[in-house]
């Protein structure tokens, strides 16, 4: 697992100890950007079930200014601030122990909007719907954001989830990306 592009390219990152996470493949992390970017010009993004932290970093590393970091276990955000730490990304990141509806209910205070929001829960415990909803009645993405969400290839998601359309679905073996933006973005073939 590495940092495929950007400023950190070919920088290896940790992976958490264990078999509690999944990280997403470098393969899959490129397809990933590819569709959604491949580089920024800023922004901020939300790695809300962030495990080694790999999607949010590999944001960092290209072009995005400031990342959020959330996960519910020790041992993974130990494992983000090392990768931070590794890239020297630190001080341009935040990173939580926290489940993510308290999560989301702390940004909401916050007021923050991101451009890029990742969504890739373990695969049996997966509310993917149920957050999106979340992420939609509290307006947290962007007028022009995409929300990427990562689930299993038996996972059919729904084509609108509120005023979120998806935009690109694809498989790659066991693994889903669903990407969804604003019904309004998608409708004028932004992409």
């Amino acid at each position: 697992m590495r940092v495929v592009s950007g400023t950190c390219k070919g920088r290896p990152l940790k992976a958490v100890p264990g078999t509690g996470t999944r990280p997403t493949t470098d393969k899959v992390k490129e397809s990933i950007f590819n569709m959604i970017g491949p580089y920024f010009e800023g922004g901020l993004v939300l790695d809300l079930f962030a495990g080694s932290g790999g999607l949010g970093i590999e944001a960092l590393s290209r072009g995005m200014d400031k990342a959020i970091f959330v996960d519910r276990d020790f041992k993974a955000n130990q494992t983000v601030k090392a990768n931070l730490e590794l890239c020297k990304f630190s001080e341009r990141a935040e990173v939580y122990k926290n489940d993510s509806e308290r999560a989301l209910k702390a940004l909401v205070k916050r007021e923050m909007i991101f451009e890029l929001i990742f969504l890739d829960p373990p695969y049996k415990k997966q509310k993917l719907v149920e957050i999106l909803e979340e992420i939609l009645k509290y307006r947290l993405l962007s007028d022009m954001g995409y929300i990427v969400c990562e689930h299993g290839h038996d996972v059919t998601l729904p084509e609108r989830v509120g005023d979120f359309t998806v935009k690109r679905k694809e498989v790659y073996g066991v693994i889903a990306v669903t990407i969804y933006q604003w019904g309004n973005v998608h409708e004028q073939g932004e992409l």
